[in-house]
This record gives C-alpha cells, structure tokens and sequence, in this order.
C-alpha cells in the first residue's frame, strides 16, 4: 500500500484528516502511529475552523518532522522549512484549486450550520478522503525531489 492510499484508509477509518496524513509517514518522521494521532488531533476540518485543509497541515507536520529546523539561527534550515511549505501548499492549490477548508468544502465549517450541512452532503465521506490521497501524494513528491537533491 503505497503513502496516498495508507492516509485515505486511515481516514476512512475515522481519523481526522491531519491525523491520515501525518499517521501515513509516521515511519518516515520517526514517530509511532500513536504519536502521530495525538500531536495532529486538532488540526482537522481547517482547525475547526475551515482554514488552512488539514490533509495540508497533517502533511506539514510530516514535513517538519523530516526536513524542518533543528538549530537555532540556522538560517539555511529555516529557509529550507519555508521552501518545502510554499511547495506543498502551492502544489497542493493547484491539484485542489485550494488549501482552505471551508473553499474547498463550500460550506463554512465553523458554524454547527455550515458543519452539518458538509456532513449531510456526504462530502467527508465522498470528497475529503480525495484530499487527503492528495496531500500524501505531493508528500511523497517532496520527498523524492528532496533525495534527489541529497544525491
């Protein structure tokens, strides 16, 4: 099972959508499942508040797990760390034709009105799980252009 189909099987399992994606690549970062479910629980459903996806957080989280800043004042990291956030988030936009929430949804998710109306519609069912295959797949893209630039 590749890293995109992990992420969408744990979604459907009943995660949060930020805990699918960073639970795909919880080996990759080092981390247990577990760990990885606690320290993405409340990134979901745009931190409840239908802001930035949290497929894209959850994968974010990955990403600065692997490739983030470990020293203080290190410039060249933290520059690296940015690169690789516009990179997810600009891919991830252009696959999704967004990276918030409530735009992709359509629905304002933090209002109980907005919330179960998305529920009803049957889009995190339907729609979500697509977005999370999404921000595994542009993590794993990453991951290869990072190695090939390692090499």
């Amino acid at each position: 099972m590749n890293k995109k189909e992990l992420a969408m099987s744990c979604f459907n399992e009943g995660v949060l959508c930020s805990q699918a994606v960073l639970m795909a690549f919880a080996d990759e970062c080092g981390i247990s499942a577990e760990q990885a479910m606690k320290m993405s629980s409340c990134f979901g459903t745009g931190m409840c508040k239908g802001e930035v996806c949290g497929a894209c957080t959850g994968a974010l989280i990955a990403l600065s797990l692997m490739y983030g800043q470990t020293t203080k004042g290190d410039m060249h990291e933290r520059q690296r760390a940015n690169m690789l956030t516009r990179m997810l988030l600009d891919r991830f936009k252009e696959a999704n034709g967004s990276y918030i929430c409530n735009d992709l949804l359509g629905y304002d998710v933090s209002t109980p009105e907005g919330l179960n109306a998305a529920k009803e519609s049957g889009l995190f069912k339907e729609f979500c799980p697509l977005k999370v295959g999404s921000a595994a797949e542009i993590v794993e893209e990453i991951i290869r252009s990072e190695k090939e630039w390692d090499v």
